[in-house]
């Protein structure tokens, strides 16, 4: 007698003689098969509630042994079809305590051992179709799993128990406000962080994952204690502090800031970016300029084989996308008074210092390299982009806050920056679309502000030199014999 005909036998005849009659067959291996194909349809969902079928189903996980893993599996794929959107089946799986009952099960086959991942991901697919039914079962499935078993799960590092994890505990602080402060209290954090370092290694499928570090991170004011706990750098969560002398990122506070760049492009028009948040980024962006080499000459675009540069890149995007987004009319919200708060913190000025600081493009060093050759000097010593786009991105950010903003187009002519963003109005390889960006940056500059447009207006170069590459582009560079530095300015149509 094979294993299957030994676990029919073994089995109480008033559990498997239902099975075998809902499904009309003689197995128990062939009536799970028949009645997980049944159970995808509406109808077949209930007909078998009708026939309490789930009750059955459950009892059945309770006595098949674990070393049985393919019909542990069968089972639970059964109720997982059995709990989809059909409201009786919801209900009798918690009166009769199936939430313990899958958890007894995962507890009794050892979570933080090599188990099927498979099992693991079906067992939690059916909590996931369980909780869908309203906020009574989010609680009754909370109440047993949080913390420590979402802490337990979270730290698997499968993409297979990662995407239902995410999609449980988004569903359950989505459906009740109690349930997300406890999510996002000193509980709660430590799970989310434990997500955040497993899906780092083997990445998400489903959107869930991002959909819980939006709430978490961006909607909400929690991304500092979060960003901290992946990694002590911060861990007085005054990330504004840019004093710290502790430049050190770990990997996982590098990509959940890619998440969060990317969540803050894709959404920037549905989310309100609360002030802690803005300002947490900028103290981000403002420590990772310390542990970045700007001297080696890099090749590569984010992401990089180095943390503190993504640090550095992510940082940046997020502070583009945030200065880029309009109020709509007649709207409550203070977004201008996050740009502004930006700008309190210096932001402008760094980001002037920064472009200062770094070598022009290429197109114009080519010219001040010809100048020199023949003045017989030589070019100052400058630091380079630390990845592919970072002056683009830099001219983003500024050309993104002096929108309609009449102060900020002030304080960047009052911080002679007007010329050296016109500089920045050239082709780069090392920054694709720069021509674009900072073209859209001095037009913000100039908009509605005469006292910039008279700055343009009353520009006296000497020293001209045209290069063809600039002629093309209806420019062309000249170069201060004082201060050596280059500027670019218009070639005057001719009549």
């Amino acid at each position: 007698m094979d294993a299957a005909s030994l676990l029919d036998v073994s089995l109480p005849e008033d559990l498997l003689q239902p099975l075998l009659t809902a499904s009309n067959s003689s197995s128990l291996k062939e009536a799970l098969e028949i009645l997980i194909e049944y159970s995808r349809t509406v109808v077949g969902r209930f007909d078998l509630a009708s026939k309490n079928i789930l009750a059955k189903v459950l009892q059945l996980t309770q006595s098949i042994p674990n070393s049985s893993c393919q019909y542990l599996l069968l089972s639970l794929k059964l109720l997982r079809n059995l709990s989809a959107g059909e409201i009786t089946n919801q209900n009798s799986f918690i009166e009769k305590n199936g939430v313990g009952l899958v958890l007894g099960l995962l507890r009794s086959m050892g979570l933080e051992s090599d188990l099927d991942r498979g099992i693991i991901r079906t067992a939690l697919l059916v909590l996931a179709n369980v909780l869908l039914a309203g906020e009574k079962h989010q609680r009754a499935i909370w109440c047993q799993f949080f913390p420590d078993e979402f802490v337990t799960l979270a730290g698997l590092r499968s993409q297979e128990t990662s995407d239902p994890l995410c999609m449980i505990i988004y569903i359950c602080c989505d459906g009740s406000p109690g349930l997300f402060e406890e999510f996002s209290g000193d509980k709660g954090l430590p799970v989310m962080a434990e997500i955040v370092r497993t899906v780092s290694l083997v990445g998400f499928k489903e959107d869930w994952f991002k959909l819980l570090v939006s709430r978490t991170c961006v909607e909400e004011t929690h991304f500092p204690i979060l960003f901290s706990n992946l990694c002590q750098v911060c861990a007085s969560g005054n990330c504004e502090d840019s004093n710290s002398r502790d430049d050190t990122f770990s990997s996982e506070q590098a990509f959940l800031l890619r998440i969060i760049a990317e969540i803050v492009n894709e959404r920037i028009e549905e989310i309100t970016v609360p002030h802690d948040f803005a300002l947490c980024v900028l103290g981000i962006f403002k420590r990772s300029i310390g542990g970045v080499d700007f001297f080696s000459r890099s090749k590569s675009s984010l992401p990089t084989a180095l943390t503190a540069i993504n640090v550095l890149g992510y940082s940046l995007s997020i502070l583009r996308d945030i200065c880029a987004r309009e109020v709509p009319a007649g709207s409550n919200e203070d977004l201008s008074d996050v740009v502004d708060a930006l700008q309190s913190y210096g932001l402008i000025e760094l980001l002037l210092s920064l472009l200062r600081d770094l070598e022009p493009p290429a197109i114009i060093q080519k010219v001040m390299s010809l100048n020199e050759n023949q003045e017989g000097t030589s070019v100052y010593l400058s630091k380079t982009c630390p990845y592919i786009g970072f002056r683009k991105d830099i001219v983003a950010v500024i050309g993104n806050s002096v929108y309609r903003r009449k102060h900020m187009q002030d304080e960047i002519r009052e911080r002679d920056g007007i010329l050296l963003l016109l500089q920045q109005c050239v082709v780069d390889e090392d920054n694709p679309f720069l021509r674009e960006w900072s073209i859209w940056c001095v037009r913000n500059l100039l908009e509605g502000n005469a006292e910039n447009q008279r700055v343009i207006a009353d520009l006296e170069l000497q020293g001209s030199i045209d290069l063809p590459e600039l002629a093309g582009l209806g420019l062309k560079v000249e170069v201060d014999q004082k201060t050596r530095r280059a500027k670019l300015v218009n070639v005057p149509s001719k009549a």
